[in-house]
């Protein structure tokens, strides 16, 4: 012993939760995760339009739905101050969780 106070642990990553944040952030990984799940549905439904597997008539619903999905959520996200690159969680070595539009 040198006498000299130990250098301070590194602070490890943990989550913090703020009494104030809890909502916002809770909407956060919500709507991340329905984001995730609309791209999915929109590459699945381009891939059948391609192939030719859906009538005009489910495309154009299809279409219309995934539009309404996108309105609902641009709203929650104006409602809860998020941008659409808010909901792209960092997955470190892995990248991104959304691709990149």
């Amino acid at each position: 012993m040198t006498g000299q106070p130990e250098p301070p642990e590194p602070r490890r990553r943990r989550l913090e939760l703020e009494p104030d944040t809890v909502e916002r952030d809770l909407i956060k990984l919500v709507l991340t995760v329905v984001e995730l799940l609309r791209q999915l549905m929109e590459r699945q439904a381009l891939r059948r339009v391609d192939e030719g597997d859906l009538s005009e008539d489910q495309e154009e619903r299809i279409g219309l739905t995934l539009m309404l999905l996108d309105d609902r959520m641009t709203e929650l996200r104006d409602r809860y101050g998020l941008r659409p690159e808010d909901l792209n969680l960092d997955l470190g070595p892995l990248g991104p969780l959304l691709p990149r539009e």
